[in-house]
């Protein structure tokens, strides 16, 4: 048997060969650019034709950077220092307007000695913001997150502390009478929290600051909206925007399944009208129109015009995208919800809202990113954001040829704002994601 086996296998291997690294061109970088750059001819001729205009790009731009100039008063003394260092045909940006114009873009008109305001109005933002958006903080800073926009709007305008108080006292006045009348009827009470804080704020709120500011004056110096721009205008309208449009958007779309006549026709009817007219003619409809409609000798901030019209206009988005949230819910979650005895609201908030908000976040987010960028539409309208500044600046003696430069950083600061934007919605979804769990 033995020599049959001899016979037969000429040679029978004892111990395993060592691992051995396999081909350069089956491994690495190599293999990636075979298969992905090189793989067919057509591959091969738009990778080439790739290559080609990525060198042309680069090289127009990167001379144009790398022989940037930083430190200058005017486009002559750049031009100037540019032929003396690197040649007066050299290719050169001048982001000298940068840094000698860098408050007046993020701050606009905002006095010089009040800078301060913003920076801390900014930080009480970033502060409220930390419960809502990340889930290891206390739950017990959404106090400070509620009474953060009272805060920030005192140390942005200033003025008497009174007013934001009186203010903030409307939304307690609607909570109590939300509570006093939900012991007789769910919808008077509903209406009533909507009603009579609207009914306080605008017969009870003004003459109360006014009595309290003449008794115990206590406040900063007050800023007009007028002297706002910039990047600040930009942040102020979009932020308020974003934290406004988000709840009206939930509320219209929970009316637009309601099952209650009034209410569905009344959110279908305002989703349709605010979606069907560009954003831009509302905004003339806050600057021009709206003086119209108000009694006389009226003084109804512009600033506070524009914020309402595009917290309306994105609120109309996001009441669909929450209602698609809605529709992709199975029915078997609302049976689930009256099986536990839920009432309508509480099913709402502990089982149907967080499933739909979940499915709806990439397109709340991209909601708040288009809102965001739309904000420099209220240059049509007078109000100096970042784009209305640049061609201020480009209009002075200084800087007057000045072009790409500003709006590169412009670009670049929409863009940081932006793409932190959707890597947030990124994060957040990875978080609520349970499918794999």
């Amino acid at each position: 048997m033995s020599d049959t086996h001899a016979q037969t296998v000429r040679f029978v291997r004892e111990s395993m060969l060592p691992e051995q690294e396999p081909p350069l061109a089956e491994s690495g970088v190599l293999k990636w650019v075979r298969e992905n750059l090189f793989s067919g001819w057509l591959n091969i001729l738009l990778t080439v034709l790739s290559l080609a205009f990525i060198w042309f790009v680069l090289s127009h731009l990167l001379p144009w950077f790398l022989n940037s100039v930083w430190s200058a008063g005017s486009l002559s003394e750049c031009r100037e220092i540019r032929d003396e260092v690197f040649g007066p045909d050299a290719s050169s940006a001048c982001f000298a307007v940068i840094t000698d114009r860098w408050h007046q873009l993020v701050f606009g008109f905002y006095p010089p000695e009040f800078y301060w305001r913003p920076i801390v109005a900014l930080l009480l933002f970033l502060a409220a913001m930390a419960p809502v958006l990340f889930a290891g903080i206390p739950r017990k800073a959404l106090w400070f997150s509620a009474a953060a926009p009272f805060l920030i709007y005192f140390v942005l305008w200033g003025g008497t502390i009174w007013g934001p108080l009186a203010v903030a006292l409307g939304f307690v006045v609607g909570y109590a009478t939300f509570v006093g009348l939900s012991r007789f009827n769910a919808l008077l009470a509903t209406l009533g929290a909507i009603v009579v804080p609207i009914l306080y704020w605008l017969f009870v709120a003004g003459p109360l600051a006014g009595a309290l500011a003449s008794v115990l004056p206590i406040g900063l110096t007050f800023v007009p909206s007028d002297d706002f721009g910039g990047f600040q205008l930009s942040f102020i309208i979009g932020m308020a925007g974003i934290l406004l449009s988000l709840p009206l958007g939930i509320l219209l779309a929970l009316g637009r399944q309601s099952n209650l006549f009034i209410i569905n026709k009344t959110s279908v009817a305002f989703i349709e009208i605010i979606r069907g007219v560009p954003l831009i003619v509302w905004l003339f409809t806050a600057s021009l129109l709206l003086n119209y409609f108000l009694p006389p000798g009226t003084n109804f901030d512009l600033m506070l015009r524009v914020i309402i019209m595009v917290t309306l206009f994105a609120s109309a988005y996001i009441a669909e995208v929450v209602r698609g949230g809605l529709a992709a819910l199975p029915k078997g979650q609302y049976e689930a919800a009256d099986a536990l005895g839920l009432d309508y609201w509480r099913s709402m908030r502990l089982i149907i809202l967080p499933q739909a908000l979940k499915i709806s976040i990439p397109g709340i987010v991209n909601t708040f990113i288009g809102l965001f960028k739309d904000t420099t539409l209220v240059v049509f309208i007078g109000l100096l954001d970042p784009i209305g500044l640049s061609n201020a600046i480009r209009a002075s003696t200084e800087w007057n040829g000045i072009y790409w430069e500003l709006f590169v950083f412009i670009g670049l600061m929409f863009f940081i704002c932006c793409f932190s934007m959707s890597r947030y919605s990124i994060y957040l979804e990875n978080k609520l994601q349970r499918e794999h769990r």
